[in-house]
């Protein structure tokens, strides 16, 4: 016979938080297995260890509450009190017995898919409350049920796992790619993203109404887009498009987000200087999958940024063919993110990627913030849709008037395009390291007759369809190939006569520094000349560009707008063409001199050739690679020839040593500085 009493209560002696089982279960064990880190819609594991106590199944009773925020409330679902039941729901808070052990009992908990993500407290009811421990709780793309469900396994690792990346940059014609190390998962990094989620000036102002918001996908988004720039609160970074960078780092600096969300945190929320857009787009990234939205860096060639939202960017020269600015601008390129999730706060049909920008730009809602907004409303044309749908549309499909201002006042139009807008929109290919072009995400074939229809659903009016005939003057300006930094080399124009008869041209033809957001820097070189062409003919003129003319002025951007303005002398018509280049970098070799292996050291060799023909002082490598570097991110390198490389054409070499400290694929990147070359930026181990 059982004389045991039967109990009701239990005499709880620990809990253990089962956080290596649970951490690995939930995908979250690069994030360390000293704390619990879970995702919204699974079950975990707890086991309660009751002492001289007894659990009896069906007899004992437990209550649990859950509760996330200063605030918390039932109201705002962001207190959960739930008790043990039979079975686990996956649909809300729920816990029930899954293993009985001697003095042990395992319990399975589960969240609802649409629980505010964040720091939770967990507390155990009986006769008393008795603390249990604190977890965190993130988006779930692993679960059908979450708003962030991504199917694809091998889209989960690149979007939500990965923490290496290339982000792309320069022209449409000459795509470069920069290394990023986005390290979502290194030491801190998560408490650093939910510390900028309590700088929003929502949750400062109204914390319970903002943690409870924090179930939203979307909300999170868009909170993120106004905090990674610093323009309205206490946010990460501030941007800044000159040559004087006193104070913090040029933006070309930086290939680390988990270095800059470091520096944040550690003065107490001081802006990191300095950022532009593939910063501010990286560090978005970072803290996106940090949190378990899946995330991408996307870039757009040729990007329109419309003041006025007319759909239109105008461009003004004077006579001479000298730009004369303008508050519209085209940018080289322009980078922002892409973040996967569903939109139930719109009509049906608009779930999937949705575009945010936390670069700072224009207000939106009286606030420097972008987006989100669904890739589909964009390629439709459909400008009502939230958030900010008419500014990106204007990113990639405005279209480009250029005038020339004459000096008695007049202004004339001497080209115009509806295709320049909007080019080889970029990201990383799914599991390799390749670019993919998404362009078809953003819009149709320009042309077609679904185009045609986006733009009069969009209520663009200024296709420049009155233009008609082809211009009688037809300009084109080409390069030669050897266009690297620290050579002489030219470029060209070509005029073609497109009438019947011969015509007497002047050509200005100009070469000026200019950054990769379209402001205009130091001269380099123009040329002035007249010429005969004849019917249906055709006329080069070259240009030369000297290293020592475009050394100084081009040493952060690499990039050179060329500009060519044609005047038919017979008629007083003027016709012209620019073209933005992009001079290249030298490549930096890595050899791996020893068979990988976890825990053992690995040597490099490291080198990179002085391509100029002027020597380099103070050069110095650094490196970093997640997984590779226990306990550290960054390590520095002086050349072993010495500080300086004394002659054009000679090696840098830097022999480094490393500990892989876990297996798999890892990328290590590589960073080249010196006084005349710097952010020279190579990534070892990429998958093709």
């Amino acid at each position: 016979m059982n004389t045991e009493p039967i109990v009701s209560t239990l005499r709880i002696a620990r809990c253990d938080l089962e956080y290596k089982r649970n951490n690995t279960n939930h995908h979250t064990q690069l994030n360390g297995v000293n704390r619990l880190i879970v995702r919204r819609g699974w079950p975990f594991t707890i086991t309660l260890h009751c002492g001289e106590s007894t659990f009896q199944l069906g007899v004992t009773t437990l209550g649990f509450i859950a509760k996330t925020g200063p605030c918390s409330s039932k109201e705002k679902g962001t207190k959960a009190v739930f008790k043990l039941s039979e079975s686990i729901s996956e649909l809300h808070w729920s816990t029930a017995v899954c293993d009985i052990s001697g003095d042990k009992v395992s319990l399975s908990i589960c969240s609802p898919p649409d629980a505010p993500i964040g720091l939770y407290s967990l507390t155990l009811i009986q006769a008393g409350k008795v603390g249990l421990g604190t977890f965190v709780l993130l988006f779930n793309p692993w679960c059908p049920n979450d708003a962030v469900y991504l199917e694809s396994e091998e889209q989960r690792n690149e979007y939500v796992l990965s923490q290496d990346g290339l982000i792309y940059r320069g022209t449409p014609k000459y795509i470069v790619e920069k290394p990023w190390k986005f390290g979502q998962f290194e030491p801190g990094i998560l408490d650093i993203c939910l510390r900028i989620l309590n700088e929003n000036r929502k949750y400062l102002k109204n914390p319970a109404d903002d943690c409870s918001a924090r179930r939203s996908a979307v909300y999170v988004t868009r909170v993120l887009s106004a905090l990674i720039n610093c323009n309205d609160d206490k946010g990460v970074l501030q941007g800044r498009w000159s040559n004087n960078y006193s104070g913090g780092k040029e933006p070309g600096y930086w290939s680390d987000s988990v270095e800059i969300l470091h520096l944040w945190n550690s003065t107490s929320c001081m802006k990191v200087c300095y950022g532009q857009c593939w910063v501010f787009a990286a560090v978005a990234c970072t803290v996106s999958r940090a949190l378990g939205i899946p995330c991408r860096v996307v870039t757009n060639f040729e990007s329109a940024h419309d003041t006025n939202s007319n759909l239109k960017i105008e461009k003004y020269f004077d006579e001479n063919g000298h730009s004369l600015g303008g508050s519209d601008s085209v940018w080289n390129f322009h980078v922002w993110v892409e973040s996967w999730m569903s939109r139930p706060d719109l009509e049906p049909g608009y779930d999937g990627w949705q575009a945010s920008d936390p670069t700072p730009q224009e207000r939106s809602e009286g606030v420097f913030c972008c987006g989100p907004v669904p890739l589909k409303a964009i390629k439709e044309g459909e400008l009502t849709i939230k958030y900010d749908a008419p500014f990106l549309f204007a990113e990639v499909n405005a279209d480009v008037v250029n005038y020339v201002k004459h000096n008695n006042g007049s202004q004339s139009i001497i080209g115009t395009s509806s295709t320049t807008v909007g080019q080889k929109i970029s990201t990383k290919s799914v599991g390799s390291d390749v670019r993919e072009d998404i362009t078809h995400l953003y819009k149709y074939p320009e042309g077609s007759k679904e185009e045609r229809q986006v733009f009069q659903k969009a209520s663009h009016h200024n296709k420049l369809q009155k233009i008609g005939a082809e211009p009688r003057l037809r300009i084109k300006i080409s390069v030669s190939k050897d266009m690297k930094r620290g050579k002489d080399f030219y470029v060209f124009t070509d005029v073609v006569n497109k009438t019947p008869v011969s015509k007497l041209c002047q050509l200005k033809f100009y070469a000026q520094a200019v950054s990769y957001n379209g402001k205009l820097r130091d001269s380099i070189e123009q040329k002035e000349t007249s010429f005969d062409i004849a019917p249906n003919g055709e006329k080069r003129t070259s240009l030369r560009l000297k290293y020592h003319q475009y050394c100084e002025s081009t040493a952060l951007d690499n990039m050179i707008l060329l500009v060519a303005l044609i005047t038919d002398c017979s008629t007083k018509e003027y016709f012209g063409a620019t073209r933005t280049i992009v001079l290249e970098n030298p490549e930096i070799q890595i050899k791996i001199l020893d068979d990988p292996k976890v825990n053992q050291p690995l040597t490099a060799e490291i080198s990179m050739q002085n391509p100029l023909p002027e020597t380099l002082e103070n050069c110095s490598f650094s490196f970093e690679g997640t997984n590779l570097i226990a306990g550290k991110t960054i390590q520095r390198y002086s050349t072993v020839t010495g500080a300086s490389l004394n002659m054009p054409g000679e090696d840098a070499k830097v022999t480094v040593c490393f500990i892989p400290n876990s297996p798999g694929m890892r990328k290590l990147l590589v960073d080249f500085s010196s006084d005349k070359l710097c952010n020279i930026k190579v990534l070892t181990g990429k998958k093709k």
